[in-house]
């Protein structure tokens, strides 16, 4: 396949995927769209209507001056001069009006269906797993929420909306040039299609220079957002250069590809500049031969040359739309690559309504892997019954977090099945099963917003007083009342504005308002200083209390609060007993609350982090 033909074949790809995105938006907005396009056709009709007063005035001027013209006609007066006058102010008056109209409906249907695309854009990323998540570039991801989007809807209200007028002005007025005179029509005509040969062979091109455009800028975006998110470690490891030159980097990737896609459509431009000047010449050439020859009026070859001037208009500004929309196409597909995305985890067509859960989990003959080449998870068998308290630990790397993503189903088992009160989670309904676990993670995270908000995120009907009990089970409001504005005070992005304990207290508050039967809590207390742990800790007993608890940890202390420890290493359950009992020998706790991990054979390491084996 020939380069230009393959960049047609994406060029149409492109567009039809980008026309297959709003489709489904266009019924719920058609009266407004329908009004617009009438509005449109209005324009239009104006639009070949202006000229004609000026052809009346010609030839009556003309008669007036005792010429003998090839049509019967009056002669000038004022009242034919002041009508002629009153008749042009009316009709451009009137296509002003109806493209005024037409304007603001495709603007408004624009806007509407644009906002819908994109809140289900939206809704459809928070549907995709976290595998997707892990693998995807989230400064991408936004890019094509945002400004793609955004793309396709000024694409069409600055291009689409013009473009239709365009073409059915240019329609309407080769109609109306062949009834005038056939010969000079096909002039017009035969530029017409000298254009689309042009365009067919720049569009494609366009696209695909707008696509590399699209993709540069969304590798911008997620180096931008990368270095934002964590610039105190940007600036503690004096990454400042290395960052600035890989953005550097793409940013002029960015401007050549930019550049080739602006240079692709000027040369389109000025080719049809070209083309109408050729078709204006001779148009010229052949339409005075034919007043001379007395086959048409000076008023006929007035109208045919400004019909020809506002024709070719259209094509010119052709050249100039079809370099936007194939920008708005290549944008189209980059949104409609998202949406091909199929989400792995889905709620069943019929799903088993649990109700309230009592807490009972049960993983039997469980495996679970990122890939099908590296098993996680390896026949994992657990009974937890409801209400009990278990520790997670074994080393890093060993499923722990992997096994608590199984019971929110955040991932599917590849073998065996996870039960919650006897009842698959795969059989239940995706928001009913996580409404029913509540999670506390090792960083919390908040959302801007005032912390008010980010603890009713637990249950968004909660009350203010509800609020309040949360925050003071958590034993957050002591700190929460001392800031100036309270629970309305704004926190930082990601609650940077916090510390880590009372970002821990607000999620732990967060999570207190789900009421829910099961509790997780992976690495909750790490990193906290003594005074921070303990009134996290004092929180946690109040979360957990009556509820079945999954204790994600590398602290010995924190296991040995729970009724029970199951020590996982390389996939598998090494170890299940009762929380005072002895571990096998070769496992051992590596880490404490507050503190790194340091390993069992640091020497410096104090008796709660030595390797526990049999006979202690």
């Amino acid at each position: 396949m020939s380069r230009t033909n393959k960049a047609l074949q994406v060029n149409r790809s492109a567009l039809r995927r980008t026309l297959g995105l709003v489709r489904p938006h266009l019924p719920k907005h058609a009266p407004i769209l329908a009004g617009g396009a009438g509005a449109l056709l209005l324009e239009v009709v104006f639009r070949v209507l202006e000229p004609w007063p000026v052809k009346f005035v010609v030839d009556a001027v003309t008669r007036s001056l005792g010429a003998d013209l090839a049509e019967p006609g009056p002669t000038a007066t004022t009242r034919l001069l002041l009508a002629c006058a009153l008749a042009t102010i009316s009709i451009v008056g009137f296509r002003a009006l109806f493209n005024y109209l037409a304007t603001v409906a495709f603007a408004l249907g624009g806007s509407r269906v644009a906002i819908e695309l994109r809140q289900r854009v939206f809704a459809h990323v928070n549907s995709l797993s976290q595998r997707f998540h892990a693998n995807a570039r989230s400064g991408d991801v936004v890019q094509r929420l945002i400004g793609d989007v955004g793309r396709l809807q000024e694409a069409a209200v600055s291009a689409g909306m013009p473009l239709l007028v365009n073409l059915f002005t240019l329609v309407a007025m080769v109609g109306v040039m062949l009834w005038l005179d056939p010969l000079l029509a096909l002039v017009v005509v035969v530029a017409a299609l000298s254009f689309l040969l042009l365009s067919r062979t720049s569009s494609g091109k366009i696209t695909q220079a707008s696509r590399k455009t699209r993709k540069s800028e969304g590798d911008l975006a997620n180096i931008a957002q990368e270095a934002l998110g964590g610039m105190r470690v940007v600036q503690a490891y004096g990454l400042e250069s290395a960052l600035e030159q890989r953005f550097s980097g793409r940013n002029n990737r960015s401007l050549k590809d930019g550049v080739q896609a602006r240079r692709l459509a000027a040369g389109l431009e000025r080719m049809t500049d070209m083309l109408v000047g050729v078709a204006t010449a001779v148009v010229l050439l052949l339409g005075g031969y034919r007043v001379m020859q007395g086959a048409m009026t000076p008023g006929d070859l007035v109208i045919f040359l400004t019909y020809l001037k506002t024709a070719m208009k259209p094509l010119r500004d052709m050249a100039k739309y079809t370099g936007r929309i194939a920008r708005a196409a290549a944008s189209g597909e980059r949104v409609a690559d998202l949406l091909d995305t199929q989400p792995e985890i889905t709620s069943p067509d019929n799903p088993w309504r649990l109700g309230r859960a009592r807490g009972d989990l049960e993983l039997r003959g469980v495996q679970a892997s990122y890939d099908e080449a590296t098993p996680v998870l390896r026949g994992i068998d657990l009974a937890i019954p409801a209400g009990q308290r278990v520790a997670i630990v074994g080393p890093s790397g060993a499923g722990k977090s992997t096994l608590t993503a199984l019971i929110m189903r955040m991932m599917d088992v590849s073998a065996g099945a996870v039960r919650l009160d006897g009842v698959d989670v795969r059989r239940l309904d995706l928001t009913e099963l996580r409404s029913q676990v509540a999670v506390v993670l090792q960083e919390s995270v908040l959302f801007s917003g005032t912390i008010a908000d980010n603890i009713r995120y637990g249950n968004l009907e909660a009350t203010n007083a509800q609020v309040g009990w949360a925050a003071r089970a958590a034993r957050a409001e002591e700190f929460i009342l001392a800031m100036p504005d309270g629970y309305e005070t704004v926190v930082g992005e990601r609650g940077a504005t916090l510390s880590g304990g009372q970002r821990q207290r607000i999620a732990i508050a967060r999570a207190l308002l789900r009421h829910s039967s099961i509790v997780i809590l992976d690495e909750a207390t790490a990193g906290l200083d003594g005074e921070n742990a303990l009134a996290v800790r004092e929180a946690i007993g109040h979360l957990t209390r009556g509820r079945t608890t999954l204790v994600v940890t590398h602290d010995e202390a924190t296991a040995r609060e729970c009724d029970r420890i199951v020590w996982i290493e390389d996939g598998q359950v090494r170890w299940d007993g009762p929380a005072d009992g002895i571990l096998p020998d070769g496992a051992a706790f590596t880490g404490s609350s507050g503190s790194p991990d340091r390993g069992a054979a640091d020497p410096a390491a104090p008796p709660s982090r030595v390797r526990i084996g049999v006979g202690g």
